[in-house]
């Protein structure tokens, strides 16, 4: 099993070519040159060269972004083909992702927080907020968050 979403990612890669999978083979491929890109300019500023779990999560749900973004383009301009194609590529990218929480849970961890920083009153959305994205990051919009912050301090 690998230890790292970047190896997860490899031999994911070397499977995909083993199958002639076209379509997770595309994704793979230009998600790994964007996690090689971004350690190249790591290293240009001078910081550390390779990235860490969360920068790569966060490449991931760049990728995603980027391709539903595309989609709404495309849907504008009557392209089903390349909608489709997107949607083929973002259902592979997801793979990598953590499973997003669904109301409940959300609510439920949002509850703990508040409580935990004691916040009474949209005066302490802040703290709120600062707290519950270091503890979501990557499980869930921060829209949504602040959406629900908002619902539960007042």
């Amino acid at each position: 099993m690998p230890d790292t979403l970047l190896e997860r990612i490899t031999d994911d890669l070397k499977d995909a070519m083993r199958e002639k999978d076209k379509v997770r083979l595309r994704t793979l491929r230009s998600l790994r040159a964007a996690i090689t890109n971004k350690e190249i300019d790591k290293r240009q500023d001078g910081t550390e060269k390779a990235l860490d779990d969360q920068e790569q999560l966060a490449l991931v749900r760049k990728q995603v972004k980027q391709r539903k973004d595309s989609i709404e383009q495309y849907d504008k301009a009557g392209r089903e083909d390349l909608v489709e194609k997107e949607q083929a590529e973002i259902d592979v990218l997801q793979e990598y992702l953590p499973d997003p929480l669904d109301d409940d849970e959300l609510t439920e961890t949002l509850e703990a927080i508040i409580d935990e920083v004691g916040a009474e009153s949209m005066a302490d959305m802040g703290a709120v907020m600062g707290r519950a994205m270091s503890e979501l990051r990557g499980r869930v919009d921060g829209r949504r968050v602040q959406e629900r912050v908002q619902d539960l301090l007042t």
